[in-house]
This record gives structure tokens, sequence and C-alpha cells, in this order.
């Protein structure tokens, strides 16, 4: 998606340990006109799949989802990193390592939430190591629902997260794939898609 790919190169910050800051459009403040532009691509790219439902993870992850679900006509449902006083009843759980936090979070879906009548989106705002991917699918197969498929913002296509996805048969689309990225010279390469 070129739109996005302007977006990263005009406003995105390459920092040490490969990491992509692009806080001021993607997460933190959000850019709602590129999130609908976004969201529209997912609809175009996954409008073969039966999607009723879309699952993501707190909290980046959220503001996309909501957009693109606008597009789908279905609920959003995330995945929470903490147990909190108001969630009843039973739940799936996993484990998902976060490579920005550098830390392992309980990952918690309130079983009345995914059904295995359920065909489920995944969508997120980035996708590394494929950890919290990994961990949502784990709970969709959980519940018995189906995974329609990945859609994620911006792939950083020289980790390994994609292609593992890709090579277990899970469809991934991503928007933006950021083959390399130096953070002496902030030059961002794009994969031709």
């Amino acid at each position: 998606m070129k739109l996005l790919e302007e977006k990263i190169l005009q406003d995105g910050i390459v920092k040490e340990g490969n990491v992509l800051k692009v806080d001021s459009f993607l997460n933190h403040q959000l850019d709602i006109d590129l999130f609908t532009e976004m969201g529209k691509e997912f609809k175009r790219l996954f409008a073969d799949r039966p999607v009723n439902k879309i699952l993501t993870i707190e909290a980046s992850g959220i503001a996309i989802a909501c957009i693109a679900a606008q597009q789908f006509h279905v609920p959003v449902v995330f995945a929470k990193k903490a147990k909190s006083i108001n969630l009843e009843g039973e739940m799936y759980t996993t484990k998902i390592e976060s490579f920005t936090h550098k830390r392992t979070y309980d990952v918690i879906v309130a079983k009345k939430f995914l059904s295995a009548d359920d065909h489920i989106l995944i969508i997120d705002d980035f996708l590394a190591n494929g950890c919290a991917v990994e961990g949502l699918i784990d709970l969709i197969r959980s519940a018995g629902a189906t995974v329609e498929g990945v859609g994620i913002a911006i792939e950083k296509g020289f980790q390994q997260g994609g292609k593992n996805l890709r090579n277990k048969g899970i469809r991934v689309e991503s928007l933006a794939i950021v083959d390399s990225m130096d953070a002496a010279t902030g030059k961002i390469v794009f994969r031709e898609q």
C-alpha cells in the first residue's frame, strides 16, 4: 500500500535494535484518514473470506481493527494482556512474547466472544517475530473457530514472523513490508508487492 509506505518514509523513525517508530500516525497518535484507507484495503484483500469477527490484541491493534471492522460490518474482539475484575466466566488463555516490550504476557479472551462458528480475521499493527499472531491463532483454535487470515499494517520482512506463518499455510496480507532499515542512515527499503 503506497500510501502507508509514503507515510512511513515521511514520518517513521528507525531506531537501534530493529525498531521502527511510527507513533506519530500509527500507534500513539492515530491518522484516522490513513486508517480508513487501510481498512478499505483489508476489506479488498479479504473480500473472498467469510469473516464474521475481527480479533486483535491490546493495545495498538485495536484502532486499526475497529476501522477495518467498519468495512466488514463485524464486531472486534481484543485479547487482553491482564485479567481485570470485570472479566467473568471462562477464558481462553495463551502466552505471548512481545518484541517491543521484551516481556511475556498472559493473554485472555472470554469464551463467550469466540465460538466454533466464528470465521476470524486477525488484524494487528506490526508483525516481527510473529509471537502475537501465533498466540491469537492459538486462542482461535482453542475455540474451534476458523482463521480466515491475518492483516498486518507493517511487517518487518527481515524477521521470521511472516515467513513462519506463511509456511504454516496462514494467509498473511501486510500493507507494507519493510525488507531492511538502517538506524544510522534512517534508510527504509520496502518489498515490492
